[in-house]
């Protein structure tokens, strides 16, 4: 409950409503262990409201989230993750488990910030570097 508290707190702190609807899709988000496609969320909400949400209303809050970084993509996996730490602004890095399919998100502030100073070297301006390591985690290996 502190989670969605935090997550509330950074939306309207963005100038945006926190809806009934909102509330719902990201309770469902952050109940998941594991990132959860838009369709997957759409079925869950759905079951919770007793009528059925289309999955591109929740593509549309899953992008609003992501912009104020409530959740975070994991694009290799076409999912989202809750961000645990609401507000707090770093560039992510997923180790994705092929197996299981377990997202483990790490914060590395050095690492990304070579990513973008390389872009920033070529000519290119980064917006949200996305470094993703595909392999077996510690429990399926």
């Amino acid at each position: 409950m502190q989670l969605a508290a935090a997550a509330r707190a950074a939306l309207e702190g963005a100038g945006e409503q926190w809806t009934d609807m909102r509330a719902d899709i990201f309770a469902v988000l952050a109940a998941e262990e594991k990132p959860t496609s838009a369709y997957d969320i759409a079925d869950k909400v759905s079951q919770r409201r007793g009528k059925r949400v289309a999955p591109n209303s929740v593509y549309r809050i899953l992008d609003l989230f992501v912009t104020n970084n409530l959740a975070q993509r994991v694009e290799s996996a076409n999912a989202y993750i809750a961000n645990a730490h609401p507000g707090c602004m770093h560039d992510c890095i997923f180790l994705v488990c092929k197996s299981c399919g377990e997202a483990t998100h790490i914060d590395d502030d050095v690492l990304t910030g070579k990513v973008r100073g390389v872009a920033r070297h070529q000519g290119f301006t980064a917006d949200r570097p996305v470094i993703e390591v595909l392999g077996t985690c510690a429990k399926c290996a």
